[in-house]
């Protein structure tokens, strides 16, 4: 699926690739998403044992790999300390790249997609160096294609890493930036001009990053009550403080953007429904900064209930009224595991407009 949309367009972000489909963070999801015609994937980074990036949601990887097949590795379960929580399995820093490479991916939520389910074993855990590796094969096919029917040459296909625990690991030695920077440049990403971002929740991560690099950086933030920012003790800013301009102009200072909990831009009622926009893409518009909404899903499971279909989690719902509510609500870009669903609503939203 390759067309073209205008410039300013809000971005459809596909969630560690197609991972309603497939077993997310693979190259095959990835490779999905693109042909499904998602403007960016999004990998996130952890960094195994021997200093090397690759893509996990976590870096506890028993629920999304088939390690704990591997009697080999049975004595590397463990329990860990990640950001002031207690989490006991195995830990992708006690792998070396080499050793990940025996393990598969798994689905990660099989009850509510057993189809995806169904490719359990099939797909390595990806290099960081490897997914950039794909898009750019990509961005040449697509090119090449296009070149001989005489049509202009497509957009990049943006990447939009997250980096994971950058804290924890920089307490290992792993410090991340300069390791993913390096990546990115190695494969044509170097300033604000290309189609990358990099997120992080941890502000100390995004401002050594801005440091280093003129690529775009984007700040997480989770609902209320969460922390905004894990890397800085004694500093647990939420989303009271963030509705401040003040809170939102320093984002500015250091970040491009901020990707927001679904809830921070349209909370739920009491029902479960869609409710009212808050106020958070007009002040974050008014600070120079761009919105970004996540994570969009098409099962009941995660849809608000006004925008459900039937009574099963499983069961796919109305996905594309929930993605136009959030672009009426003024949003520059969605993550989804679905891009193809995100995509077409995206393109019926524009041309309406």
């Amino acid at each position: 699926m390759h067309r073209r949309v205008p410039a300013e367009a809000p971005i459809v972000i596909a969630h560690r690739g197609a991972s309603g489909y497939l077993p997310e963070h693979t190259l095959a999801a990835y490779f999905v998403a693109v042909e499904q015609g998602a403007d960016y994937i999004e990998p996130d980074l952890v960094m195994t044992r021997d200093g090397v990036p690759v893509v996990r949601h976590e870096n506890e990887i028993g629920g999304t790999t088939d390690v704990a097949t591997h009697a080999e590795f049975a004595d590397r379960r463990r329990h860990e300390m990640i950001d002031g929580v207690a989490v006991e399995g195995w830990f992708v820093e006690d792998f070396t790249l080499a050793e990940l490479k025996c393990l598969r991916a798994r689905e990660r939520l099989p009850e509510l997609r057993p189809g995806s389910a169904r490719f359990d074993g099939h797909f390595e855990v990806p290099t960081f160096g490897e997914v950039l590796g794909l898009v750019r094969a990509l961005d040449a096919g697509r090119a090449a294609a296009a070149a001989a029917r005489g049509l202009p040459v497509p957009a990049r296909i943006g990447v939009y890493p997250e980096t994971k625990h950058p804290t924890h690991f920089a307490r290992l030695g792993l410090a991340m930036e300069a390791t993913v920077l390096q990546a990115l440049r190695c494969a044509g990403y170097r300033d604000a001009q290309d189609p990358v971002f990099i997120q992080s929740f941890e502000l100390g991560n995004l401002r050594e990053l801005r440091s280093r690099t003129e690529m775009r950086l984007i700040q997480l933030l989770a609902a209320e009550g969460a922390p905004w920012d894990l890397a800085v003790a004694g500093d647990p800013r939420t989303f009271a403080d963030l509705l401040r301009r003040d809170g939102l102009r320093e984002i500015a200072t250091y970040a491009d953007g901020i990707g927001v909990a679904r809830e921070l831009v349209l909370p739920r009622d009491a029902a479960g429904a869609l409710g009212t926009a808050t106020s958070l893409v007009t002040l974050a518009h008014e600070a120079g900064l761009q919105v970004h909404v996540w994570t969009l899903r098409a099962e009941n499971a995660f849809l608000p209930s006004d925008r459900r279909l039937g009574a099963e989690p499983s069961t796919p719902g109305d996905l594309a009224g929930e993605v136009c509510a959030f672009l009426d609500a003024g949003v520059d870009g969605f993550f989804t595991d679905h891009p193809l669903l995100g995509v077409r609503a995206r393109d019926r939203w524009l041309e309406r407009r």
